[in-house]
């Protein structure tokens, strides 16, 4: 019954911006984190941000930080990621995740700390 449906990829050329965001619809429990993830062509899902729901505190892979931010807003059930500077390995399918209140224990920086994953979008960074 949980769907996450992102949206706001596209393809753009190296230094600009994008802003993902991240809609969350049919919840029957409390949301303990919402987080990033990407996949880059040939390579495995990586981690880029996480943001907790009670509170808010964010953690970034190393690669995103100070150009990547990522925010929610409870009332719509939404989560962005606004990034910045965009480089050609920021290339990837873009997941939203989310990882309810019964998974507080777990490692949110990690793909086993979530529940639920969107269908992705895509994210096109040309050099």
């Amino acid at each position: 019954q949980v769907q996450l449906v992102e949206s706001g990829g596209g393809l753009v050329q190296a230094g600009d911006s994008l802003r993902l965001s991240c809609a969350a619809s049919g919840t029957t429990l409390s949301v303990y984190a919402m987080g990033w993830f990407r996949q880059p062509p040939g390579q495995e899902r990586e981690f880029v941000a996480t943001i907790t729901w009670s509170s808010t505190t964010t953690y970034y892979a190393d690669s995103v930080k100070g150009r990547f931010t990522i925010s929610r807003d409870n009332a719509k059930n939404t989560m962005y990621l606004q990034m910045n500077s965009l480089k050609p390995e920021d290339t990837a399918v873009y997941y939203c995740a989310m990882a309810p209140n019964s998974h507080y224990y777990k490692n949110i920086r990690t793909r086993s700390g979530y529940d639920y994953w969107g269908q992705g979008t895509q994210v096109n960074v040309s050099s």
